[in-house]
């Protein structure tokens, strides 16, 4: 899938493994690892059948944006523009869901 980041430093992040973005190393680890799955999929029904990914649709006004599991505490925030074959995945941020 095509991915853009809505803030320049989780680019960053992806593609530096010196950075630590603020997160512990391994919050880093599984961004990066992430990442490499969006970027494999095709698209993103792959999510949901992962079920260790906990992807799921956000609620209320946050209903345009998805949530993926990086560790216990924290979540990769998604959002999803276009239609296929030319959908770009979104990386919105990392949220501390505690």
């Amino acid at each position: 899938m095509n991915v853009a980041f809505e803030e320049p430093p989780l680019q960053k992040l992806e593609i530096d493994k010196s950075l630590d973005g603020g997160y512990s190393p391994s919050v880093g680890k599984a961004f990066r690892k992430r990442m490499q799955l969006i970027r494999d999929a095709p698209n993103e029904r792959d999510f949901f059948a992962m079920r260790s990914l906990n992807f799921e649709r956000l609620k209320g006004n946050r209903s345009d944006q998805y949530s993926m599991r990086l560790n216990d505490q924290w979540r990769l925030i998604l959002s999803f523009r276009g239609t296929a074959p030319n959908k770009t995945v979104v990386v919105i941020g990392i949220e501390d869901y505690h």
